[in-house]
């Protein structure tokens, strides 16, 4: 049996090569999927993303399986709860923009009719595909990421950096930054 080849960041544990293998750059159309990585990658904002994965169950817990209309509600006392909660990254500035961000969502989807169709808009609805030789050939962020990212912050969203906005789109698919050695850019030719 030969070992997949795959791209080098995810190599540190069984924990990161299953979300490489079955979550990472594949298309996220459902808008409950697209919010619950849109917060997981603001509470990413200054830590790792293998922090975050770590957590991610405790994080669906806190939030509710990321339901957006309740956690749009959420006051203070839902923040200092969440600010008790030893199994999530307890930073205030990021759980309120969490609120924030819930509200946001929900305008964004009475204007659009969904988040994925106003999302998904920028990149003409279909992925973006960068064929990256290495992981060297892989941005940090993007002119269209700075875009997106402006827009959402005009809307409201917070912690929405373009690198932020960028590590959403590699995670739901609207770009493929599979390198080109990796098993899952091979299977996908």
């Amino acid at each position: 049996m030969t070992e997949k080849i795959r791209c080098a960041w995810c190599e540190k544990d069984d924990l990161y090569r299953n979300y490489h293998d079955n979550e990472w750059g594949k298309p996220v159309y459902d808008d409950a999927k697209l919010f619950e990585f849109l917060i997981l990658e603001t509470f990413q904002a200054g830590v790792s993303w293998h922090m975050v994965l770590k957590k991610r169950e405790n994080f669906r817990k806190a939030f509710l399986n990321f339901d957006y209309k309740t956690i749009a509600l959420f006051g203070d006392y839902e923040v200092q709860e969440l600010m008790k909660d030893s199994g999530i990254i307890r930073n205030k500035l990021k759980i309120k923009a969490t609120i924030s961000n819930a509200k946001a969502f929900i305008e964004v989807q009475k204007e659009f009719g969904s988040f994925s169709k106003y999302i998904w808009n920028f990149v003409d609805g279909k992925p973006i595909d960068n064929k990256p030789k290495t992981l060297q050939d892989i941005p940090a962020s993007t002119p269209l990421s700075q875009k997106i990212s402006n827009d959402l912050k005009k809307r409201g969203f917070k912690f929405i950096g373009p690198t932020v906005a960028y590590a959403h789109m590699q995670a739901t698919g609207m770009v493929n930054d599979h390198v080109e050695d990796c098993w899952i850019r091979k299977k996908n030719i």
